[in-house]
């Protein structure tokens, strides 16, 4: 069995681009807040209202043969130097979800490329030779595909696809002999599978599937009413719990494992993956994050659980209540690592705890922080080989990092040599640890997107493997940098400033600030489209991290408790202040934006200070009062204030903090943009601010995407919004 969370499939982890920095399922965090954010399954820390990043629509299905499919071209023709263009964005590759094989030779990973004529991201299977670096296709135009999984033995790998023959077409779970041959199917469930993974003999795997309504007869017969729980309002029927299952790896009827009202836990992007399902090393019992009802906005409620698999015997691991999610067995079985949140409190940030594995019959225990000393939110847990360390991941400053952290006494954690790579985040660090301790994980560099590393070890320093975009990192690109300044309230802060490409020092440039969302997140220096398209406008680009951003340790994190606007508002003036005294600005043109939380910033900010030449407000957060009713997250939106705003006065707090409340000091040319089907932050919030604006003669424009989601999912809509927002920007700063 592989050392890290190997056999289990999650989601392949998609770049996120900076306004929208969020994730799948809440995660309790200050996140969970209010969107229910993140994580998927647990709850454990997560941003409140997570902007999603531009989702990858899957490609048209079909049948694959492995050895006939050729390989995409890696070496893209470079291109005369020259800036980033709109256009650009659909030459960008999306490398994701790398899986070493068992004899270390070869990695499986996802590969995404932008389709504009059918509006959609095609998505491959490739493997790639990491000695010689050569990749082959194993799939071509098979709708949805993703997660491969290797089989214990490597001969097979498991992936997850859209099975288009069917009626009702759905995600269903496919089995590809490695010496030639055709996949085939294994599932044919009818809500599809949400996550799968192999057990250690490869006879069998184990996957999770929604039920289908008890009354699905009646509710054919438009005897459809549903009670409503912790529910968004955009909900039309009856949130089902999702449960595991069991098929044999060839075929055959699944045999249910669990059953009850309530759930494994589920995903919500933008969040991290749902928290995964994992064997036990000697096969005899599956490790599961239980969610105690299946609405997102009960996202806080869940605990690790084991369950024996002759017997259907559970018992839990730790005594926790709630905060807990992504247990991972060690290699040999006796140990536990799971995410939790400090002291308890999702306001904090997540530490790996490692605990004993509960023998039958035994008491559980919970556990050790192993993390400690690391001092930043953990977006990842993978263990080693020897079954004494952990790898985890996490953002750092204005990079994505990584640790190896041995268990041992008093242990120092060492932080992994990866130079100007930050690894994809997106609530979810992307990377894999093979049977020997190599690590394979997915990054970008300031000026290269997403592309595939390798580490031999540890101790070792990434090695590219891929080259995919290569004719992006071609282009005359804006320089990124990290900035620090002395905050209010003592904080010591960061951002980053992406310079256009032809900057001179002898001119004076307007500023654009790019606020990220989260606002457990944090901007980084790792490629971004869209700031360095700003920047090729001609603009100073400025993406400020602020208390809340997951970047600067726990008491940076949870400074944000019960203050949403004003603190994280005085640190982005701060950070502005500062950068006026680097005398490259012109003070008269400065401009702010942002996505989610991003939008909600933006939102505050333009109702706080009266400086502003433009501001742009995706997805904005506007009135949390709503946010805390409606939302997906909803009722969790409790934990970053002092409780529901129905009790006591706490709704004051709610309204003191809502940047609605702050409509008649807003004066700046506002551009509002929004999907109509946002569950995370609801259109209502940018509703009510257009017409707030447009009845005090405010110049407002507000446009609306007729789609679901946090932030549009196809290319298409991404490029416009994009278009929308640079153009609004060029409107009053040129």
């Amino acid at each position: 069995m592989n050392s890290n969370d190997d056999q289990s499939s999650l989601p392949a982890t998609k770049s996120c681009s900076q306004h929208c920095r969020c994730n799948t399922k809440p995660r309790v965090s200050r996140g969970l807040v209010f969107a229910l954010l993140a994580a998927g399954t647990l709850f454990v820390a997560a941003p409140r209202f997570a902007a999603q990043a531009p989702s990858e629509p899957p490609a048209q299905a079909q049948s694959q043969q492995q050895q006939s499919t050729p390989a995409p071209t890696q070496q893209q023709a470079v291109p005369p130097a020259r800036t980033i263009q709109l256009d650009d964005f659909t030459k960008i590759s999306s490398v994701s979800d790398p899986q070493i094989s068992p004899d270390g030779k070869s990695i499986a990973f996802v590969l995404s490329r932008i389709n504009l004529d059918q509006d959609r991201a095609d998505r491959d299977l490739l493997i790639i030779d990491i000695a010689s670096g050569a990749p082959r296709a194993l799939t071509h135009e098979r709708k949805g595909v993703g997660s491969p999984r290797w089989s214990p033995e490597g001969d097979r790998l498991a992936f997850e696809a859209i099975d288009t023959a069917a009626k009702d077409p759905k995600l269903q779970l496919f089995v590809l002999p490695m010496n030639g041959g055709e996949a085939h199917r294994l599932t044919d469930v009818p809500n599809g599978i949400e996550q799968f993974s192999w057990s250690p003999n490869g006879q069998q795997i184990a996957f999770v599937t929604s039920d289908e309504p008890e009354n699905k007869k009646e509710i054919e017969k438009h005897n459809d009413a549903f009670e409503v729980g912790d529910n968004d309002y955009l909900t039309t029927g009856p949130t089902t719990p999702s449960h595991l299952w069991l098929v044999a790896a060839e075929g055959g009827k699944p045999r249910r494992l669990t059953q009850g009202a309530w759930s494994l836990a589920k995903s919500a992007p933008p969040s991290s993956p749902a928290s995964p399902i994992n064997w036990s090393p000697d096969g005899k019992s599956i490790l599961f994050t239980r969610q105690e009802h299946p609405q997102f906005g009960d996202a806080d409620q869940t605990t690790l659980q084991i369950i024996d698999i002759d017997s259907g015997a559970m018992r839990r691991v730790t005594t926790h209540e709630k905060f807990e999610s992504f247990g991972l067995f060690s290699p040999d079985g006796t140990k536990i690592a799971y995410w939790y949140p400090h002291d308890s409190d999702p306001n904090n940030q997540v530490e790996i705890v490692v605990a004993p594995t509960p023998p039958a019959g035994g008491s559980p225990a919970d556990g050790a922080i192993a993390t400690g000393a690391i001092d930043h939110n953990i977006a990842r847990v993978i263990w080693m080989p020897d079954s004494n360390s952990i790898i985890v991941g996490g953002h750092d400053a204005t990079q994505v990092s990584m640790w190896l952290q041995p268990l041992s006494a008093n242990a120092q954690p060492k932080k992994l040599n990866l130079g100007d790579i930050s690894p994809a985040w997106a609530f979810w660090v992307d990377a894999f640890v093979g049977r020997k301790g190599e690590i394979a994980f997915t990054g970008s560099t300031p000026t290269q997107p997403s592309e595939l590393y390798y580490m031999a070890s540890a101790n070792d320093t990434p090695r590219r493997l891929t080259n995919f975009n290569a004719s992006v990192a071609a282009l005359k690109l804006g320089k990124a940098e990290k900035i620090e300044w002395q905050g209010p309230d003592n904080f010591a802060e960061d951002g980053v400033l992406i310079y256009p490409p032809d900057y001179a020092k002898d001119q004076k440039y307007p500023l654009v600030l790019y606020v990220h969302g989260g606002p457990t997140a944090s901007s980084t220096t790792g490629f971004s489209f869209f700031a360095q398209y700003l920047a090729s406008r001609g603009y100073i680009v400025f993406s400020p991290n602020y208390r809340g951003s997951d970047n600067l340790g726990n008491a940076y994190q949870r400074a944000i408790f019960n203050d949403a606007g004003d603190g994280p508002g005085r640190d982005v003036i701060a950070g502005i202040d500062a950068i006026k005294k680097l005398n490259m600005i012109d003070e008269n043109k400065i401009a702010v934006s942002g996505w989610s939380y991003g939008g909600y910033m933006t939102s505050w900010l333009i109702g706080h200070y009266d400086f502003w030449k433009a501001a742009v407000a995706g997805a904005p957060v506007t009135d949390l009062y709503d946010e805390y009713n409606l939302s997906d997250g909803n009722v969790t939106g409790r934990y970053s204030f002092k409780g529901s705003p129905y009790v006591g006065d706490n709704l004051k707090a709610y309204l003191a903090q809502s940047p609605i409340t702050y409509w008649s000091n807003i004066k700046t040319p506002t551009l509002l943009l929004h999907d109509t089907g946002d569950a995370r932050v609801t259109i209502t919030q940018s509703y009510s601010l257009f017409h707030a604006l447009k009845d005090n003669g405010v110049e407002v424009k507000f446009f609306a995407y007729p789609v679901g989601g946090h932030f549009p999912g196809d290319p298409i809509r991404q490029m416009d919004v994009y278009r929308r927002w640079t153009d609004w920007l060029d409107q009053h700063l040129k």
